[in-house]
């Protein structure tokens, strides 16, 4: 059964796209899971995504009906190489990962723009992961994906190009590769220079199959936000390819439909999970009925548009799921949904016995800037109407002047609620923002008193990302609205991050530490 795609006007809960009737509706991950690659491994799917300069990184998410997804762990424990990711770096890092199952190992490329192809592998999705190996090594490297060729043995790789670092873009790359993935095995060919073919641009972001006797690249094209997914074969790896457009936005809101991975069920259905950009919520992740044409050629959607409520996967049903927001931080441990924003350094975090994050107020240069903040611990923003809360405490009998902690909505501008410990030793609650043309924040709300130094934090999200703040800080009062509302913006390829930080200005010492306890997110 497949529903045309119409807009409704109605906001859904979004925490899963499961329907509870044998239907789903798109998205399917309400999230920024920007560029998914998905594999069968027997009865279950995995999905990895972009992370960016993010660790950990390589996200791996589990499923066993394609709808309901759980997050699992990461692949990448620490960005590499190390000293290129002690900062944040927001749009670099880990570009468009592939994941497949091979000789009894799970295996994840990526490229990273900067520095090369890299791979990982591991005999179970939970690890251990090895470390990073760099197969091939340059600038523009991007969205690689391997194959390994089960007619012929053989083993290959083809990846995009960055036009930021290589000075060009719209060309596929096709190598032989060795099959234990380590080495390629020549200089490369261009499999498809999209600019001799009318009407394309911006092809990149490529997935590698055989099937039928034919060479199979899924690629989209297009851009982000407007583009399409293509689809080429050829009966030799090296070509020549054909194309043809096998996925677009039609008449449909799904501005962009492109850039996933096609999956085959152990009951012969085949599926593809692709993203859509949405502004600040990122690229949220959809999931398209697949079939063959008279012609070999893959038909996705309903012929080629995007669906919005489809029957589910003809598969065991599985209760309803999604990546989880909320942690009571037990033991000064955060879940895995956290990720910081750059490599993490030893103390940032203290353990103890209760619940309870303790983040150390690390002494940095920028605490005018939380963009610039390493240590920043994020998760991805959720793309429905919601609340966000947390409960914060700094004692100014224990952090130095001008020490910082709160709960931030981060993206090219941001906006932060929390608390400051001023030079008279008072504590305060303050609401402080920076557009996204600054390089440093101001005040979004004059500063108020905090006697206790303790407020629970309030972020009330709408459904198109706005953003109305409060606190409560137990004068009596409850939760008083502060500062005008904040629209969230995304970074270059990133969507809005929420965030908790703690951080002092540079001088000598420990600064102390802030306490945050019971993060949860409602609906």
């Amino acid at each position: 059964m497949t529903v045309p795609y119409t807009d409704t006007g109605t906001d859904i809960d979004g925490r899963t796209g499961d329907l509870g009737d044998g239907t789903y509706r798109n998205p399917v991950l309400a999230a920024d899971w920007s560029d998914p690659d998905v594999v069968r491994v027997g009865d279950d799917f995995y999905l990895t995504a972009s992370s960016f300069g993010r660790a950990p990184g390589l996200p791996l998410l589990h499923s066993r009906d394609l709808v309901n997804w759980a997050l699992v762990g990461h692949a990448l424990d620490r960005l590499r190489p190390e000293a290129a990711f002690a900062v944040p770096r927001h749009d670099a890092g880990v570009w468009a990962p592939s994941l497949r199952h091979h000789d009894g190992r799970f295996w994840i490329f990526w490229g990273d723009p900067d520095h090369g192809v890299f791979q990982v592998n591991s005999p179970s999705v939970r690890g251990p992961w090895s470390e990073p190996h760099l197969v091939k090594a340059g600038l523009g490297l991007i969205d690689a994906c391997p194959l390994w060729d089960a007619e012929s043995g053989e083993a290959y790789l083809v990846h995009g190009w960055a036009k930021s670092r290589a000075g060009f873009n719209n060309r596929l790359t096709g190598h032989r590769m060795s099959p234990d993935g380590t080495r390629l095995l020549d200089a490369g060919t261009t499999l498809i220079d999209a600019d001799r073919l009318p009407g394309w641009f911006t092809l990149e972001g490529p997935k590698l199959y055989r099937h039928d006797g034919w060479f199979w690249i899924f690629a989209p094209a297009g851009g982000v936000a407007t583009g399409w997914q293509g689809a080429f074969r050829a009966r030799a790896f090296t070509g020549p390819y054909e194309e043809r457009v096998v996925l677009a936005q039609g008449d449909t809101p799904v501005n962009g439909p492109h850039q996933g991975g096609w999956v085959r069920t152990a009951r012969g259905e085949d599926w593809f999970l692709h993203f859509q950009q949405r502004g600040a919520h990122g690229r949220v992740v959809h999931l398209q009925p697949m079939r063959w044409d008279a012609d070999g050629w893959p038909v996705l959607g309903d012929d080629g548009a995007p669906v919005l409520v489809h029957r589910k996967p003809d598969l065991p049903p599985q209760p309803s799921s999604a990546p989880g927001h909320d942690d009571r931080f037990p033991g000064g441990r955060f879940g895995r949904q956290w990720q910081w924003t750059a490599n993490p350094a030893e103390g940032w975090t203290v353990r103890h016995s209760a619940d309870g994050l303790r983040l150390t107020c690390g002494r940095h240069e920028r605490v005018d800037d939380l963009r610039a903040l390493p240590q920043l611990l994020t998760q991805r923003m959720p793309a429905r109407a919601c609340v966000v809360e947390v409960e914060l405490a700094l004692d100014a009998s224990t952090v130095a002047p001008g020490a910082r902690a709160g709960l931030v909505v981060l993206g090219d501008a941001y906006s932060w609620i929390g608390l400051a410990r001023e030079a008279d030793g008072r504590v305060r609650l303050v609401h402080r923002f920076a557009p996204a043309n600054a390089d440093r924040e101001r005040d979004a709300a004059p500063p108020r008193a905090a006697p206790e130094g303790r407020a629970r934090l309030r972020i009330e999200l709408t459904a198109d990302a706005r953003c109305r703040f409060a606190a409560d800080t137990g004068d009596g009062r409850e939760f008083v609205p502060l500062g005008q509302e904040f629209a969230a913006t995304p970074w270059r390829w990133v969507g809005a991050l929420l965030g908790l930080f703690a951080a002092a200005p540079p001088g000598t010492g420990h600064a102390g530490t802030a306490q945050f306890t019971d993060f949860r997110i409602t609906p």
